[in-house]
Protein backbone atom coordinates (compact mmCIF):
# COMPACT_ATOMS: atom_id res chain seq x y z
CA UNK A 1 0.00 0.00 0.00
CA UNK A 2 0.98 3.43 -0.79
CA UNK A 3 2.31 5.53 1.88
CA UNK A 4 -0.33 8.17 2.64
CA UNK A 5 0.74 11.40 1.82
CA UNK A 6 -3.14 12.87 2.45
CA UNK A 7 -5.69 13.13 4.85
CA UNK A 8 -9.14 14.09 4.04
CA UNK A 9 -10.86 14.61 7.60
CA UNK A 10 -14.66 14.73 6.68
CA UNK A 11 -18.19 15.51 8.47
CA UNK A 12 -20.26 17.89 9.51
CA UNK A 13 -20.01 21.26 10.20
CA UNK A 14 -19.07 21.78 13.76
CA UNK A 15 -17.68 17.87 13.71
CA UNK A 16 -14.17 19.10 14.53
CA UNK A 17 -12.48 19.48 11.10
CA UNK A 18 -10.75 21.88 11.49
CA UNK A 19 -9.51 21.43 14.89
CA UNK A 20 -8.26 17.77 14.21
CA UNK A 21 -6.79 18.70 10.44
CA UNK A 22 -4.49 21.08 12.53
CA UNK A 23 -3.33 18.78 15.27
CA UNK A 24 -2.72 15.63 13.09
CA UNK A 25 -0.94 17.97 10.92
CA UNK A 26 0.77 19.25 14.03
CA UNK A 27 1.84 15.77 15.16
CA UNK A 28 3.00 14.98 12.38
CA UNK A 29 4.89 17.92 10.72
CA UNK A 30 2.31 17.83 7.59
CA UNK A 31 1.08 20.74 5.80
CA UNK A 32 -2.87 21.73 6.68
CA UNK A 33 -5.00 23.04 4.12
CA UNK A 34 -8.77 24.68 5.41
CA UNK A 35 -11.27 23.36 2.72
CA UNK A 36 -13.62 26.21 3.43
CA UNK A 37 -11.13 28.56 2.22
CA UNK A 38 -11.40 27.09 -1.34
CA UNK A 39 -15.06 28.25 -1.14
CA UNK A 40 -15.86 31.34 -4.23
CA UNK A 41 -17.13 34.35 -2.56
CA UNK A 42 -20.43 33.50 -3.60
CA UNK A 43 -20.80 30.37 -1.99
CA UNK A 44 -20.03 31.72 1.33
CA UNK A 45 -22.46 34.32 0.86
CA UNK A 46 -25.09 31.91 0.71
CA UNK A 47 -24.03 29.84 3.59
CA UNK A 48 -24.18 33.37 5.62
CA UNK A 49 -27.36 33.80 3.71
CA UNK A 50 -28.55 30.61 5.76
CA UNK A 51 -29.08 29.48 1.94
CA UNK A 52 -27.67 25.74 1.55
CA UNK A 53 -25.24 24.88 -1.22
CA UNK A 54 -26.54 22.50 -4.04
CA UNK A 55 -24.44 20.24 -5.89
CA UNK A 56 -23.27 22.70 -8.64
CA UNK A 57 -22.05 25.40 -6.01
CA UNK A 58 -19.88 22.46 -4.29
CA UNK A 59 -18.35 21.65 -7.75
CA UNK A 60 -15.57 23.89 -8.53
CA UNK A 61 -14.91 24.02 -4.23
CA UNK A 62 -14.42 20.51 -4.90
CA UNK A 63 -12.28 20.61 -8.02
CA UNK A 64 -10.27 23.78 -6.24
CA UNK A 65 -9.32 21.18 -3.19
CA UNK A 66 -8.90 18.49 -5.63
CA UNK A 67 -6.17 20.45 -7.69
CA UNK A 68 -4.80 21.70 -4.21
CA UNK A 69 -4.28 17.83 -3.22
CA UNK A 70 -3.13 17.20 -6.36
CA UNK A 71 -0.03 19.85 -6.10
CA UNK A 72 0.66 18.66 -2.43
CA UNK A 73 0.86 15.12 -4.08
CA UNK A 74 3.36 16.60 -7.19
CA UNK A 75 5.46 18.72 -4.61
CA UNK A 76 5.55 14.85 -2.44
CA UNK A 77 4.33 17.48 0.50
CA UNK A 78 2.05 15.39 3.08
CA UNK A 79 -1.30 17.07 4.19
CA UNK A 80 -4.56 17.22 6.15
CA UNK A 81 -7.46 18.80 4.40
CA UNK A 82 -10.49 19.81 6.75
CA UNK A 83 -13.05 19.41 4.07
CA UNK A 84 -16.85 18.58 4.52
CA UNK A 85 -16.96 16.00 1.97
CA UNK A 86 -20.38 14.84 2.55
CA UNK A 87 -21.43 12.79 -0.18
CA UNK A 88 -19.73 10.01 -2.14
CA UNK A 89 -19.57 11.57 -5.22
CA UNK A 90 -17.61 14.66 -3.57
CA UNK A 91 -15.53 11.85 -2.27
CA UNK A 92 -14.69 10.51 -5.52
CA UNK A 93 -13.76 14.15 -6.69
CA UNK A 94 -11.43 14.40 -3.74
CA UNK A 95 -9.70 11.15 -3.51
CA UNK A 96 -10.73 9.09 -6.63
CA UNK A 97 -7.87 7.23 -7.72
CA UNK A 98 -5.48 8.65 -5.81
CA UNK A 99 -3.66 5.65 -3.63
CA UNK A 100 -2.22 8.08 -1.03
CA UNK A 101 -5.01 9.61 -0.29
CA UNK A 102 -6.79 8.83 3.18
CA UNK A 103 -10.50 9.42 4.26
CA UNK A 104 -10.96 10.44 8.27
CA UNK A 105 -14.41 10.43 9.23
CA UNK A 106 -15.64 12.54 12.43
CA UNK A 107 -19.02 10.89 13.09
CA UNK A 108 -20.98 12.59 15.27
CA UNK A 109 -24.80 13.29 16.84
CA UNK A 110 -26.97 15.73 15.75
CA UNK A 111 -27.55 16.97 19.27
CA UNK A 112 -23.42 16.82 19.95
CA UNK A 113 -22.47 18.68 17.19
CA UNK A 114 -25.51 20.83 17.46
CA UNK A 115 -24.34 21.71 21.15
CA UNK A 116 -20.80 22.67 19.58
CA UNK A 117 -22.39 25.24 16.66
CA UNK A 118 -24.35 27.02 19.42
CA UNK A 119 -21.05 28.15 20.85
CA UNK A 120 -19.25 28.78 17.60
CA UNK A 121 -18.61 32.02 17.01
CA UNK A 122 -17.48 34.04 13.98
CA UNK A 123 -17.93 30.95 11.42
CA UNK A 124 -19.98 31.76 8.34
CA UNK A 125 -22.16 28.20 8.88
CA UNK A 126 -24.92 29.10 10.97
CA UNK A 127 -26.17 26.93 13.04
CA UNK A 128 -29.37 26.57 11.08
CA UNK A 129 -27.83 24.86 8.53
CA UNK A 130 -26.77 21.83 10.44
CA UNK A 131 -30.29 19.76 9.59
CA UNK A 132 -29.24 20.45 5.70
CA UNK A 133 -25.68 19.31 6.33
CA UNK A 134 -26.94 15.54 8.26
CA UNK A 135 -29.75 15.19 5.15
CA UNK A 136 -27.01 16.17 2.81
CA UNK A 137 -24.41 13.63 4.52
CA UNK A 138 -23.62 9.88 3.38
CA UNK A 139 -21.41 7.94 5.38
CA UNK A 140 -18.88 6.27 4.15
CA UNK A 141 -19.15 3.31 2.61
CA UNK A 142 -16.65 0.17 3.65
CA UNK A 143 -14.91 0.26 0.10
CA UNK A 144 -13.51 3.63 0.66
CA UNK A 145 -11.86 2.54 3.65
CA UNK A 146 -12.67 5.09 5.96
CA UNK A 147 -11.03 5.68 9.36
CA UNK A 148 -14.12 6.34 11.39
CA UNK A 149 -13.54 8.19 14.80
CA UNK A 150 -16.18 9.66 17.21
CA UNK A 151 -15.81 13.12 17.61
CA UNK A 152 -17.48 13.30 21.71
CA UNK A 153 -13.97 12.36 22.93
CA UNK A 154 -11.54 15.26 23.70
CA UNK A 155 -9.78 16.53 20.91
CA UNK A 156 -5.91 15.73 21.62
CA UNK A 157 -8.12 12.33 21.99
CA UNK A 158 -9.26 12.24 18.27
CA UNK A 159 -5.95 12.88 16.67
CA UNK A 160 -4.33 10.20 18.55
CA UNK A 161 -6.84 8.18 17.35
CA UNK A 162 -6.67 8.98 14.05
CA UNK A 163 -2.89 8.25 13.84
CA UNK A 164 -2.67 5.26 15.47
CA UNK A 165 -5.34 4.17 12.64
CA UNK A 166 -3.07 5.44 10.64
CA UNK A 167 -0.15 3.78 11.71
CA UNK A 168 -2.12 0.23 12.21
CA UNK A 169 -3.03 0.56 8.29
CA UNK A 170 0.76 1.13 7.12
CA UNK A 171 -0.40 4.48 6.31
CA UNK A 172 2.37 6.01 7.75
Amino acid sequence: MARTTIAVIMGVSGSGKTTIAQGVAARLGWQVLEGDKFHPPANVQKMHNGIPLDDADRLPWLEAIAAAIDQMRAQGLPAAIACSALKRKYRDILIGKRPDVVLVYLKGSPELIGQRLAKRAGHFMPPSLLASQFATLEEPAPDEHPIIVDVGAPSEAIVSDVITAMQERGLL
